[in-house]
């Protein structure tokens, strides 16, 4: 059901529908997490940190994937993966801000370095967009870790802000920073790339 909702929501431009078509003749699969995922997800951010020479910290700032139940089903939150053959090679995640009426957060936004510039980084938002707006939220707003540079383009493509706010983390291996990005939900213009990231 999610990935029939997927493709509906789509642009139907003839490039992205072209695309798109090209994209479903895989066998990649969206589907909500499932807490025997835990182990393919913490495979998939390993991999990512690694390309940035970092490691998964599951004591602390990665703690959150060593319990999907409590970290985002429990307090209203998604988790949603791309799978193929039984290995995650995607994931997102979408929570409520409890302390913001109105707004959510996206979370976990990885993508396998063999899927990028395929359109499938776009898809995984387009996921969360759609649910964030179907569950009645106003605005997104996120952190992303300064060195997703690729990433951060990505995101001024779809419509995200960014004020310049910079904070200072030190819950992995190693002291890093990460930008704030922030949307409002209402404006639907930038919702689709016209160039696959």
């Amino acid at each position: 059901m999610l990935r029939e909702q997927i493709l509906w929501r789509l642009p139907r431009t003839p490039t992205r529908l072209g695309n798109w078509t090209k994209l479903m003749n895989t066998t990649l699969q969206l589907r909500p997490a499932v807490a025997s995922d835990q182990e393919g997800i913490i495979d998939l951010v390993t991999r990512v940190y690694g390309e940035y020479g970092d490691r998964i910290c599951l004591e602390r700032a990665d703690g959150d994937l060593l319990d999907l139940q409590a970290s985002y089903w429990e307090p209203g939150g998604e988790f949603v993966v791309l799978e193929r053959d039984c290995v995650i090679l995607g994931t997102h995640a979408l929570l409520p801000l409890v302390d913001q009426d109105g707004c959510c957060t996206f979370r976990r936004l990885y993508l396998d370095e063999s899927l990028r510039g395929q359109q499938w980084g776009e898809t995984l938002m387009q996921w969360a967009l759609e649910r964030a707006r179907e569950r009645g939220f106003k605005r997104v707003e996120f952190w992303s870790d300064t060195r997703f540079t690729r990433g951060h383009r990505f995101f001024q493509r779809l419509g995200f802000q960014s004020n310049g706010q910079v904070r200072e983390m030190n819950d992995g291996w190693e002291d890093y920073q990460e930008y704030f990005f922030f949307r409002q939900l209402d404006d639907q213009r930038n919702d689709n790339l016209q160039a696959p990231v």
